[in-house]
């Protein structure tokens, strides 16, 4: 007899502003670990709700509103910190580096390691392939990608193109909510795009009640994010850009995004 593994507890929960954390736990080893550490306070309710204590963090990237909790909560519980190899010393508290094709074994469950460089230069991605879902951090949003403050067009489209890669029933983890900003630029590259239409209609509809867009999945995100879709004619007809690379197509669609006021 083959016995497998319950799945994978996920619990998503706001931190900050707009940040989102997730608890992932193992319940057969009473393993926990935190997808970024935006906010330690809230970290702590969520673990003091859930009844589960803290064995791991898995960072994404450096940024403060994404490491800034490593210390605090490695001094409460002696958790180890998983991160970038590629950042690694920009991580606070890193015990164990990673990077792209390494993997990382999370109790029952099988992290696979993406690089995915462009909003910071060693930005990683964390894709557990038998729970369908990858922790995306900064690099992919719905409905949008992060900002590149130390990579270029080039880098960031080649990350996308690995999470593309991924399964299309692939849950997304983004660790923000920037879904109604992301779909309302969206419309302005994309406005016949009938999936995004419909889309936005049940983003706006979840929001005014409070409830999170996240996750999103993949199939969803290649049929209305824009990001991901710099090689759409319709895109490119209304670009002016019908014979430009695919590169140069998405490198304008994120500085348009820059410069976009909702």
């Amino acid at each position: 007899m083959i016995l497998t593994a319950p799945a994978m507890q996920i619990h998503l929960f706001p931190c900050l502003n707009d940040n989102y954390a997730f608890l992932l736990h193992d319940p057969e080893n009473r393993l926990t670990a935190v997808i970024d550490t935006p906010e330690v306070s809230a970290i702590n309710r969520a673990l003091n709700e859930k009844g589960w204590e803290l064995t791991h963090i898995l960072n994404t990237h450096h940024h403060w509103d994404h490491a800034g909790g490593n210390l605090e909560l490695k001094e409460q519980t002696g958790c180890i910190i998983v991160g970038p190899r590629d950042e690694a010393g920009k991580i606070p508290g890193i015990d164990i580096e990673v990077g792209e094709g390494e993997t990382f074994q999370f109790g029952n469950y099988l992290a696979r390691i993406y690089d995915t460089p462009g909003h910071t230069s060693g930005h990683i991605i964390y894709y557990f392939e038998s729970e369908h879902c990858a922790f995306v951090g900064d690099t992919l949003f719905a409905m949008g990608c992060g900002r590149l403050f130390e990579g270029t067009p080039e880098q960031m489209w080649h990350s996308l193109q690995k999470i593309m890669a991924l399964p299309d029933d692939t849950k997304l983890y983004c660790a923000h909510e920037y879904t109604q900003t992301n779909g309302r630029f969206a419309l302005t590259v994309d406005p016949d795009n009938k999936d995004l239409i419909e889309r936005m209609s049940e983003v706006n509809a979840l929001r005014k009640k409070g409830t999170p867009t996240i996750p999103t999945d993949l199939a969803l995100e290649k049929k209305t994010n824009p990001f991901l879709r710099p090689g759409d004619e319709n895109i490119r007809v209304r670009l002016q850009m019908q014979n430009n690379t695919t590169t140069e197509v998405f490198a304008r669609i994120r500085e348009m995004k820059d410069n976009f006021r909702s």
